[in-house]
This record gives C-alpha cells, sequence and structure tokens, in this order.
C-alpha cells in the first residue's frame, strides 16, 4: 500500500456538520438534490441547515463507528494527462474520490471525466457487463465463468487446430489501450504463445502514424518533451490538437505559459474551445496539412530564420526538403489550404522569433490517408527552427487514452515484440529468453517460422480479413474469429461494413467492464457465437500506466473486482490454462491469488519482466518501488521541470534527489543504476545521467556517401566521444578499450551482444555512467527517408476529396497489392469518387468531446456526464443549415458515399466554416436510425446512445501504418 493515512472510526472532536455531510455518502443524495437544497453561495452552516432531516442529528455525544478508512492513490483511466486521484475506501467501498494537489501534473484539478470516475466503482444502477454472458437465439443469456472460458476456449482451439481453413491466424485479437502496462505486456505474450501476430489494439487508428513518422525521423516515437515543460515554451502552436476538450488539465499548463508571455496559435478546420484561448485563430481545409506547413517553412526559409548551425551539425536531408519547400509559393499554399499569406507566414514568424516554440498535436494530424506525411512535416518544421532538444521545445504529441503510450510501448502490436524489438529471429530470441520458454517451442506455436517474422493484421483492416477474397490475403485463412478485449467498435471508421464483417464471423468474445456497442451490433444482426466476459477496471487492480510525456505512474488497486468481474491478467492465465501454456506464459512471473482465491500474474513481477528485457526504451529502470516512492511523495517534485527537490521516501529510505517524476521513459539500465528518467528527448544540455541525449543512430553511418552520424561537437554534456558515433555493441566498447571496465559476469552476459540484448545491462552503464555516452548512439535526424514511400513529405489530396480540380496536381499513391497482409486501395477509390463532392458537397470531420472518451460507453454509462451531453449531434454552418432548410436542435440526416446515413440532431454554429460539419466520436446504440436498446443486456446499455459518426465514415488508410481516415471525407446533410 502507498499512502499510510488511516483511520478508525470518526474523531470525538470532528464537527457534527462534517460527521453530517458525510452521512450522505452513506444515504444517498443525488448531486442535483443537493446543489438544490444547498445553493452554491450558502455558506457552510445555511448549506446544513438545508440537509434532508434524515441526515441531521440531534446533539449528542459522538459515537466511534466501527470500520476502517483508507485512501489509495490511483491514476485517471480517461485520457493521456495522467491525472492522480486519491480513492478514500471504508470497508471495502468506496465512498468518496480526492483531488491529488500534490502531483505535479494536475495539480489537484479535474475534468467532468476525472471528478466522476468513482462511478466505477458504484454498484447502485450500474451500467457494468455483471457476469458471462452468451448469445443465444438473438437474446443474451447469464452463464458461469467455467462455462464461458470452456465454450470459447473450445472454439478457439477448434479454430486453431483446422489444418483445411484455420491455424491461429484465422483469430484476431485486439488488445487495449485501458490495460496497464502490466496487462498490456501480457497480452502481447499470450497472443504470441497462442501462434498468431493478428494482433492490435488502439494505438492504430489513433497515433500509429505518430510512432512511425516521428521514430524514422529522430528515433523514438513518442512526445518529445512534457505537458509541463510547455511552461518553458515562448509560442506553442495546436495543430491537429483540441486540447480543452480533449486533455483539459493540460491547459493548466498552456494557460500558466500564455500568462507569462506565450503566444499560443490555433490552426484548424474548426473554432474549437482551444482556440477560444488563443491568442491567434486561423482556419484551415481539412487534409491540407502538408500544404500549411511547407508554406511555413516557405516563409521560414526565404526569411533566414532557419538555425542554420543546428541544421549542419544534427540533420540529415534538410536541403531535400527545402528544394520540395520552396514549390509552395504563398499562392498555391492558398489555393490548397485556403489560408491567406499573411496567415501563414504570420505563424511562421511568430515560430521563428519566439524560440523556443512547440508544436501540439493529436488525431488532428494522426488520422489521415497521409498521416505519416504530416506528422513527418511537423518534426521538420520543428528541426528546422532548431527547437527539438530543448526545454520548451519539441513536438508535444498529446496521446488518446490513459495508457495508449504505455501499451504501444510494451503491448500487442502487430509489428513489433515489446520495446518496439521487432519480430525478427533475433528479437524473438531475446524475448524467449527474458520470458524463460525456449524459442524452438514458441516457433512451434506459429504455422511457420515465415508467419512468425511477418507483421499481423492491423485493427484498422480487420473487416477486411473477414470480407476480402481468400486468394488476396497474404496469409493461409481468413478470419473466423475476433476478440475484442477493452476496444470500442464504433472508434473505427466503415461501421456498415464492420457489421458485415461481425456477421460472418464463427466468433465474437467481447472481454470489457462494459458489454460496449459490439454487443448491441453483434446481436442486431447474429443469433448465435457471441459472448461477453466482464472485465475488471483497471480501479479494481493494481498496475502502472504511461502518461502522453512518459512518465509512468503506479496505480493502487481501490477495491476488489465487482459483480462477477475478473482481472484481465486473470482471464489471461485462465486461458492460458484452457490452451496448456500457462506454465510458459509465467514461467518468471509469480503467480499470486487474486479474487475468489483463483490464480493470477503478480503485476509487480510482471513489471520487473518488462525491467529485464526491455532496454531499447528503457524501460528498465522504472522498478515498482521507484514508482511507488514517487506516487508517495508527489509533493517534491517541480512542477515546471518534474524534477525532485530531494528527501528520502519515509517507507523505503529511497533518495528522491535528482529524479523527474515518474521516470519518464527512457530510464536507461536497471534500477540500481538510478538514471532519472528523460523529460526532455535529445537533450544535449544535459549529461546521459542528468537526463540527456542526442539523435539516434538507428539507420546506419551514411548514406549514399552522406554522413548520418552528428557532426564533430555535437554530444550530450560531458560525453568521452565528442563526435557522431553508432549504437553501442560488445565489438563498439572493446575498441574503445572499455570492456574491462565490465564485471567478469557482465562480460560472460554482454559477449556477442549489443546495448539493446545485454541482459547484465552492463554495456550501458559503462557507456554511460562512465563515459557519458547514449548507448543507441548519436546521428542526426532524418529529414529525409528511405523506407518510406514518400522521402520528403508530400500534399496528396483526401480519396474523398472537395477539390476534384486538385486530384490529378496531388493525386494519392498507387494501389498496394499488399500491406499488411492484404490488399489496400488508394487511386482506384480516389478516381471512382472524383465527382463525389456534386452528391456529397460538405467536408465531415470527426472529434473529441470534453464529456466523453474514445468510443463512449463507459463514459456515456456515467449519470454525471450523461446529464452534461445528452445528443448526438452535427455541427452545420448557418448558411448551409439555410441552404438545406434546417434550424437548430432538429433530426438531420448526415449520408456519405458509402449509402451509409446516420440520423443527429443539428447544432446551427459559426464554430465550422460553410462547406464542413463535424461530428463527435464518442456515440454508438443508434444504427442508421434505430435505437439498439433492445440488443444489448438487459442493464447494461449505455445511459446516452446515439449514432456513431463511423457508421458513415469512408474507405482510406495510411500507406504506411494503415491509421484510417476520420478526419477528411465527404457528405450531405439532408432534414429527416
Amino acid at each position: 500500500m502507498l499512502l499510510t493515512r488511516k483511520t478508525t472510526g470518526q474523531s470525538a472532536t470532528s464537527s457534527r456538520l462534517a460527521r453530517s455531510v458525510s452521512g450522505m455518502l452513506g444515504k444517498t443524495i443525488d448531486r442535483r438534490t443537493f446543489l438544490q437544497r444547498s445553493g452554491i453561495a450558502l455558506g457552510a452552516g445555511a448549506a446544513a441547515s438545508q440537509l434532508p432531516f434524515n441526515i441531521v442529528d440531534k446533539a449528542e455525544a459522538a459515537q466511534t463507528t466501527g470500520g476502517s478508512t483508507e485512501v489509495k492513490r490511483t491514476v485517471c483511466t480517461h485520457c493521456s494527462v495522467g491525472c492522480a486521484v486519491d480513492a478514500v475506501v471504508q470497508n471495502g467501498v468506496w465512498i468518496r474520490q480526492e483531488p491529488v494537489f500534490d502531483s505535479p501534473i494536475n495539480l489537484g484539478a479535474h475534468c467532468a471525466k476525472g471528478a466522476s470516475i468513482r462511478e466505477h466503482g458504484m454498484t447502485h444502477d450500474s451500467h457494468r457487463l455483471k457476469t458471462p454472458m452468451k448469445l443465444v437465439g438473438g437474446k443474451w443469456q447469464k452463464v458461469s465463468w467455467d462455462q464461458a472460458l470452456k465454450e470459447v476456449g473450445d472454439k478457439l482451439l477448434a479454430i486453431r487446430n483446422d489444418k483445411e481453413k484455420g491455424g491461429p491466424d484465422a483469430t484476431f485479437w485486439i488488445g487495449s489501450s485501458k490495460h496497464n502496462n502490466e496487462q498490456a505486456y501480457l497480452f502481447r505474450k499470450f497472443v504470441s504463445m497462442f501462434g498468431t501476430n493478428n494482433m492490435d489494439h488502439q494505438a492504430r487508428i489513433c497515433h500509429s502514424t505518430t510512432v512511425a513518422g516521428v521514430a524514422n525521423t529522430w528515433g523514438y516515437g513518442a512526445m518529445t518533451n512534457s505537458y509541463n515543460d510547455e511552461q518553458n515554451s515562448k509560442c506553442i502552436l495546436f495543430f491537429g490538437s483540441n486540447a480543452a476538450e480533449a486533455h483539459p488539465v493540460s491547459m493548466l499548463h498552456t494557460l500558466y505559459a500564455k500568462e507569462n508571455g506565450s503566444k499560443v496559435i490555433v490552426v484548424d478546420p474548426r473554432f474549437t474551445r482551444t482556440a477560444a484561448k488563443a491568442d491567434t485563430y486561423y482556419r484551415i481545409r481539412s487534409g491540407t496539412d502538408v500544404a500549411f506547413l511547407w508554406g511555413m517553412l516557405h516563409h521560414i526559409f526565404k526569411n533566414g530564420w532557419e538555425d542554420k548551425q543546428y541544421i549542419n551539425d544534427r540533420v540529415y536531408g534538410m536541403e531535400k526538403v527545402r528544394e520540395e519547400v520552396m514549390k509552395w509559393t504563398p499562392d498555391k499554399v492558398e489555393e490548397v489550404t485556403g489560408m491567406k499569406e499573411a496567415e501563414v507566414r504570420d505563424v511562421a514568424e511568430k515560430m521563428a522569433k519566439n524560440r523556443p516554440s512547440t508544436i501540439v498535436w493529436a488525431m488532428g494530424q494522426t488520422q489521415h490517408t497521409n498521416g505519416n506525411a504530416i506528422v513527418r512535416a511537423s518534426c521538420i518544421l520543428q528541426l528546422a527552427l532548431g527547437n527539438v532538444g530543448m526545454a520548451g521545445g519539441g513536438c508535444n504529441i498529446y496521446r488518446g487514452h490513459d495508457n495508449v503510450q504505455g501499451a504501444t510501448d510494451v503491448g500487442p502490436n502487430p509489428d513489433s515484440l515489446p520495446g518496439y524489438y521487432g519480430i525478427a529471429a533475433g528479437s524473438w530470441r531475446h524475448w524467449c529468453s527474458v520470458w524463460g520458454v525456449d524459442y524452438d517451442w514458441v516457433k512451434a506455436q506459429f504455422p511457420s517460422q515465415a508467419m512468425m517474422e511477418k507483421p499481423g493484421i492491423t485493427v484498422s483492416r480487420w473487416i477486411d480479413a473477414v470480407l476480402e477474397k481468400n486468394e488476396n490475403l497474404d496469409q493461409d485463412p481468413n478470419l473466423r474469429a475476433v476478440v475484442f478485449w477493452g476496444h470500442a467498435p464504433n472508434s473505427q471508421t466503415r461501421g456498415k461494413e464492420m457489421v458485415e464483417a461481425m456477421k460472418k464471423l464463427d466468433l465474437l468474445v467481447v472481454v470489457d467492464p462494459y458489454p460496449s456497442a459490439t454487443a448491441a451490433m453483434a446481436a442486431m444482426v447474429r443469433q448465435d457465437g457471441v459472448y461477453l466476459l466482464p472485465a475488471a477496471t483497471q480501479m479494481e487492480c493494481a498496475g502502472s500506466a504511461t502518461a502522453s510525456n512518459r512518465s509512468i505512474q503506479w496505480r493502487e488497486k481501490v477495491i476488489d473486482p465487482m459483480f462477477d468481474s475478473r482481472t484481465d491478467h486473470m482471464i489471461m492465465y485462465q486461458l492460458a490454462e484452457k490452451f496448456g501454456f500457462a506454465k510458459q506464459f509465467t514461467a518468471k512471473i509469480k503467480v499470486v491469488k487474486g479474487k475468489g482465491g483463483m490464480d493470477e500474474p503478480d503485476m509487480e513481477d510482471t513489471l520487473r519482466e518488462i525491467n529485464r528485457g526491455t532496454w531499447t526504451i528503457g524501460y528498465t529502470g522504472q522498478s515498482p518501488e521507484r514508482l511507488q516512492a514517487h506516487m508517495r511523495n508527489m509533493h517534491v517534485f517541480n512542477v515546471k521541470t518534474l524534477r525532485a527537490k530531494g528527501g528520502k521516501d519515509a517507507k523505503t529510505g529511497y533518495l528522491l534527489d535528482g529524479d523527474y517524476f515518474g521516470l519518464p521513459w527512457p530510464c536507461y539500465g536497471n534500477a540500481a543504476l538510478k538514471h532519472p528518467g528523460s523529460p526532455n528527448l535529445y537533450d544535449t544540455s544535459k549529461h546521459m545521467m542528468d537526463g540527456g541525449g542526442n539523435f539516434r543512430a538507428n539507420f546506419g553511418v551514411e548514406k549514399d556517401g552522406v554522413n548520418l552520424l552528428a557532426e564533430n561537437g555535437s554530444h550530450s554534456k560531458g560525453a568521452d566521444l565528442t563526435t557522431g558515433y553508432p549504437e553501442l555493441d560488445h565489438v563498439l566498447l572493446k575498441k574503445l578499450g572499455w570492456w574491462d571496465e565490465l564485471n567478469e559476469d557482465e562480460k560472460k552476459a554482454a559477449e556477442g551482444k549489443n546495448w539493446k540484448t545485454d541482459p547484465s545491462g552492463g554495456m550501458i552503464r559503462v557507456f554511460m555512467k562512465n563515459h557519458g555516452c547514449h548507448p543507441f548512439g548519436n546521428a542526426k535526424a532524418r529529414a529525409v527517408v528511405w523506407n518510406f514511400p514518400d522521402g520528403v513529405p508530400l500534399h496528396r489530396e483526401p480519396l474523398f476529396s472537395p477539390r476534384p480540380d486538385l486530384i490529378d496536381k496531388y493525386p494519392t499513391h498507387d494501389d498496394q497489392k499488399n500491406r499488411w497482409r492484404m490488399p489496400v486501395l488508394f487511386k482506384t477509390v480516389q478516381q471512382a469518387n472524383k465527382d463525389a463532392v456534386k452528391s456529397y458537397p460538405l467536408i465531415m470531420t470527426s472529434g473529441r468531446l470534453v464529456e466523453y472518451e474514445g468510443g463512449g460507453d463507459e463514459t456515456r454509462s456515467n449519470p454525471w456526464l450523461a446529464e452534461l451531453q445528452q445528443e448526438m449531434f452535427v455541427e452545420i454552418n448557418l448558411k448551409d443549415a439555410n441552404d438545406r432548410g434546417v434550424k437548430n436542435n432538429e433530426y438531420v440526416w448526415v449520408q456519405t458515399p458509402t449509402k451509409a446515413r446516420i440520423k443527429v440532431k443539428t447544432q446551427v454554429t459559426e464554430r465550422v466554416a460553410p462547406g464542413t460539419v463535424f461530428l463527435p466520436f464518442h456515440f454508438a446504440g443508434w444504427f442508421e436510425g434505430k435505437d439498439l436498446l433492445n440488443h444489448y443486456p438487459e442493464g447494461a446499455a449505455p445511459i446516452v446512445r446515439g449514432e456513431a459518426v463511423n457508421t458513415a465514415t469512408t474507405y482510406g488508410y495510411d500507406i504506411v501504418t494503415m491509421m484510417q481516415e476520420t478526419k477528411t471525407t465527404l457528405c450531405q446533410v439532408v432534414k429527416a
């Protein structure tokens, strides 16, 4: 237990008012009644005088009531900011929550979602999935866990063992960004031992283009700085982020920066709540991001505002970028984006003349058919300005779910093992060693070594793996079974086709605290073959979660799993038992007793296994003990720098001095090395053992005779090597004469290895601590890449473009015969829909609301949040509404080229320009005008239901990652 604040009963000296008000928790008074009876402006005494009579006691001697109260520290399970919550638990019941004012991240603040998170732990009128269920004759029936596990396990094994039309690749496993790090890691291992790489999770459809684009530019595919570090920025450009709604508490740091003179700019197709807080707002046509960024760089290069020395020392290929950028004259930028020359120049000048400046993005940049190009162009902008690797600069990339960063880092990616190790034989051997299992045993679980080393299907395309002709797939079977393990189907595009895919499956399994839209969509078209297994929430288990800034926080278990739910890791273990590999699954992880005395992997011990293997991204120094000490001592961390001011942890004696909060990865070496974490990536102004670094040498030492390593004099502070150098391996360590600084055990472990596979961590220790050098080398960032279709980012018109006159000038890619195991269409779709704008003249885009999160089933089942936003809607400009004879708050049909149509209410507003409409993506429970209430299990439908915008979204994927296009398609709006 992290916190020691406990009481038994109540103090005899506590005030009668305090006891009476706390009594409301047990005697249930709803929020509206409380506010009506108290009044917001009333004083404490007046408020107490309005309490119901059954709460007001007559004066008498204080009585000590039995039972213990304890405070459990956890982290909000919604967005990626990482807001801490203190949950007050009495006799195992979660009775209230308190803000954690000591948290350097949220400073005691919450958004609406965080403030109502206790609803997870409420039994009264809960909309959670309470028991296992199966679909029988189109109706949901309760079944026991034993029956559910037996039937699900038998069906999955039957498909796996079917030599004709099955095999492990006939299954698809969708993990979760709501899993903690340990569960996400176990899920990757679990599906690997089942014998397939057909697994994925939410990151594919939110930030896969970020991970690929950013990592291929300078080394790691993550946020370079932090929310807090924005306080050091002199200019902040929000381009592809509506943080005020998507990451509300992060705005604490943005607004603090603004109060201290930072210039805040928003460029967005829509006037957002973030734009309302900005100094400057400019509107842009959706889908033209690269053209805008190149328009900015055109002004930067033309005026000599770039950082020439920085580019010379630390950037490869900027001259080729310049050649492309100089084609983007102001008239061409305006033609494509709709932005005036003065607007583009203004943003460029503010970013250039107010350094350090930072750029913030989220899914506004990533969810496009050229998302990889957009994020790379943003990176290149920052490289040109010399903004990367310094406080106040960088790319502040806001992730979505609470642990989408961690689940990406160590979880179920179809193309990599934990830590982005890839899936080549060497990576498998490394992880098999960490897992304590034989490599050949794991290889035998797969259909072949070739399939073991082939990236799996992506979550964005699983429906095509069901519906596509078998001869077009790059695997033997079509998909026959899909497991939704904490994933919302309405967060994916092409919902109408998804229903057809669900209909065709042999088996569909949902593992989730809530039935999710999957249950209703499947029950709408199926009679059987669907199972719902109730999982516990993250409030009902312990584990770590990685915030967007790479800080890792440890959650205490607040309460035991409620209803008949079980923890995700217990369910994995029980299925592993059914499949016959439970022993291998936990070979080096302690198994402990969980709910009902049943076995489950220990979360602390699972983190230790992650620590033993994830050298690549520095998930090795964040031991459970260090993370828990941070959670107990939040008050010692500086809000602006995140660095500990000093002091010992009272419980363990651990010295916190110098640590950065949450030990943001990379935290290199083992825990004993006491690396402090890395607050700002690639920062050469700091020593490696002080959180400093440089760009990664991940792409060789030269390209076509041109040096890829950093120039002389460019290195992290105090490094013994003062020029560029390749990544560390045993050969380099010997050549440098530093091999003998390893002890004998370390030499044995490191022989023949590199820094990523040395299980001792000895090479990292010597290279980093003794000599101040970076184990991943010291190279230049790549403005030009050679492993993407576009080496230099290009503007390409969306597949469903409102500008047919620009399609031939800026065409999309050629169709691809095989990407991620299946064909993907580009030009065929674009050309077929070249004139779609005549019938569908409005640009349709989508995004977040502050009240809800992700697919929304969880938050729309929360009565406090449901009250705040009760209708699915479309924002439509006054002119467009008037042209269609539509008024505010009327039902309309939104129709798209897929022929799907959704029925929603109107919000007539100038937030969107004429020609553009906006819809939030958190809704489900209606399908083409029909309420699916009767297709949910009884009592488990969300309070608020509405059409999913993704029922109507169209085909389109990023060529590198299979990211879906949600931000730019076409539609028509007609009165219902």
